[in-house]
């Protein structure tokens, strides 16, 4: 089966069931006992607000699509004309390779290879399991192929389903005492507590009239190292998790993400926007070196 986002595949195990597309290993659906756990769309339009992609190598924004990397300025393309950055990597509209797949589980590939603007080598595996008592987790590991060291960030972009209640009846929960402070560009200057604000979804906010596009880190952790988020809503919900490589989470709001109604992206991330220029949770590979994230979500 095939859409505008190439091949699907479904992976299998209880009552999970999760459908990952080939254009940007995106997570097009992942289901319990028929019931949507995450946001899905339609298969003759394309991801809407970047539904389900892995982002590579970057996650999120890099300021002018501009950065210096080893002494030298290199210039991406401009992927967001009205902000004038490049945002999300350059893997959310290549067909990634298939390299594994059986019943509960399936591996894509991506090789980025050298271009204008990112002249690095990465191959990046993503996989997809599902579990019987554990649900749907998402493993990301980046390997440097090439002969130098290379800048990389990694993030993904699951919505998790608001089973078509509008925004005013969601509550959303992280435990991130810190919210990144962001310019007119929406990218970082600077950090706050979240102590007093808007921001403090500590213990669960309902949004009303409150809506997200922001950046969080200072996640409280369990003794494994993982980090939450939770939504839920009047039929349900689901908890997102992620392992310490994510250091930083991104919550953003859609009033209408389809037809089907609203969404809430819950989006780890590696490091923050415009990290290629700040360093802030920049991960440099070296040649051979291997880096790897996990995340996943659990029906509520």
């Amino acid at each position: 089966m095939s859409g505008l986002s190439g091949r699907e595949y479904t992976i299998t195990a209880g009552g999970h069931a999760a459908t990952i597309v080939e254009v940007g290993a995106g997570l097009k659906a992942y289901r319990y006992g028929g019931v949507d756990v995450t946001c899905t769309y339609p298969d003759d339009t394309l991801p809407p607000k970047c539904c389900g992609v892995t982002l590579v190598p970057w996650p999120n924004r890099i300021r002018g699509a501009r950065y210096e990397f080893a002494g030298v300025t290199q210039q991406l393309a401009v992927t967001e004309p009205k902000l004038g950055n490049a945002i999300h990597g350059l893997g959310r509209w290549a067909r990634w390779q298939l390299v594994e797949q059986a019943d509960d589980v399936l591996v894509l590939r991506l090789d980025v290879v050298p271009q204008n603007g990112y002249p690095f080598e990465v191959r990046v595996d993503v996989t997809y399991r599902v579990d019987e008592t554990r649900g749907l987790s998402v493993t990301t590991a980046a390997t440097n192929t090439g002969r130098g060291a290379a800048p990389f960030g990694a993030g993904a972009h699951p919505y998790l389903a608001t089973h078509g209640h509008p925004l005013e009846d969601v509550t959303v929960r992280l435990d991130a005492g810190s919210v990144l402070v962001a310019d007119e560009a929406q990218l970082p200057v600077g950090r706050r507590a979240v102590d007093g604000t808007p921001h403090d979804l500590r213990s669960g906010v309902r949004l009303r009239g409150q809506r997200f596009d922001d950046g969080f880190t200072d996640v409280a952790r369990d003794d494994a190292g993982r980090g939450f988020a939770e939504v839920r809503t009047p039929s349900g919900g689901a908890r997102l998790w992620f392992d310490a490589a994510y250091g930083f989470v991104q919550v953003f709001t859609v009033d209408r993400l389809t037809d089907a109604g609203a969404g809430v992206a819950v989006e780890p991330m590696s490091c923050p926007a415009d990290a290629f220029n700040s360093r802030d949770g920049l991960v440099v590979l070296e040649p051979g070196q291997r880096w790897a994230g996990v995340w996943g979500v659990q029906p509520l």
